[in-house]
């Protein structure tokens, strides 16, 4: 039967207390602060939707893994911001374990070194239990896009000197079978509903952190930040796109690094990155 869906929480959750009692405290006007007061009203509207078939069980990491997302938005999302990376939604083995986008858990742990607690969501599939920092699947996606940009920086602090990295909906969607749903696979109304909330959100980051252009991680996450900023009147934030790492897609098993770094070169966003 298909399940209603409600954000709820087992009460067991690091930190829910403290989170609970944030949402209302006004944003300090820094860019980290503005960047997760956007992501708490978010939360609080996506609380509100439902979701029939195929939809059986929806994570969301920016509620039990609050504590290690917080941890990589204030030690990273300073001001001076020129380029937003944008994912679509958390992978099971990635942000839906650490909290942090794209994030395979040995560059989480290794190279961003982002800490805290993470709890679990209120209902688990039994075969995508939440492990957190201690989860020992890597995600494919995650471990080539921070891994082809440590090679590319040394060090976290060069990247995030000019970038950010974000998802559009923090979600993560299954079946009954435990198969990850992309939001593309909801039913229309459903997706639509959750997407239109999601662009909502994304216009509020991108003027939080005040970025000249937004770089879509697959062309759902392109089209759809498109589609936000201009029909909100956005007009002095490019966007534009690069391939997805994800191994279901068979060009980038072919070698996504030098098509990564071609599109980069190709936008002007190399030198902002480059150590050399």
């Amino acid at each position: 039967k298909p399940q209603g869906f409600l954000l709820s929480t087992s009460g067991n959750e690091p930190g829910l207390s403290a989170l609970q009692n944030r949402v209302s405290e006004p944003a300090d006007g820094t860019p980290s602060s503005r960047f997760l007061q956007a992501e708490q009203e978010l939360n609080a509207l996506l609380r509100g939707l439902t979701f029939g078939e195929p939809v059986r069980y929806i994570y969301n990491p920016l509620e039990y893994a609050w504590d290690t997302h917080r941890c990589y938005v204030e030690k990273y999302c300073q001001p001076g911001k020129t380029v937003l990376f944008l994912g679509m939604n958390p992978g099971p083995f990635g942000m839906a374990q650490t909290g942090v986008p794209f994030g395979e858990v040995k560059s989480v742990v290794d190279w961003l070194k982002i800490s805290g607690e993470v709890g679990r969501p209120a209902e688990e599939h039994p075969k995508r239990r939440i492990l957190g920092l201690g989860c020992t699947q890597s995600e494919v996606s995650g471990a080539r896009f921070w891994g082809f940009f440590r090679k590319l920086c040394g060090e976290p602090e060069q990247f995030f000197r000019h970038c950010f990295v974000h998802n559009l909906c923090p979600l993560i969607f299954m079946s009954a079978s435990g198969k990850n749903l992309t939001p593309p696979e909801l039913p229309a109304a459903e997706r639509e509903k959750l997407l239109s909330l999601c662009d909502a959100a994304l216009c509020k980051v991108v003027e939080a952190l005040d970025v000249s252009m937004v770089i879509g991680v697959g062309k759902v996450a392109e089209q759809r930040a498109r589609r936000a900023l201009s029909s909100s009147g956005v007009v002095n934030v490019r966007v534009e796109g690069v391939m997805h790492p994800s191994p279901r897609n068979p060009l980038a098993n072919k070698g996504w690094e030098e098509v990564a770094k071609a599109k980069l070169a190709d936008l002007g966003v190399l030198p902002l990155l480059s150590s050399s």
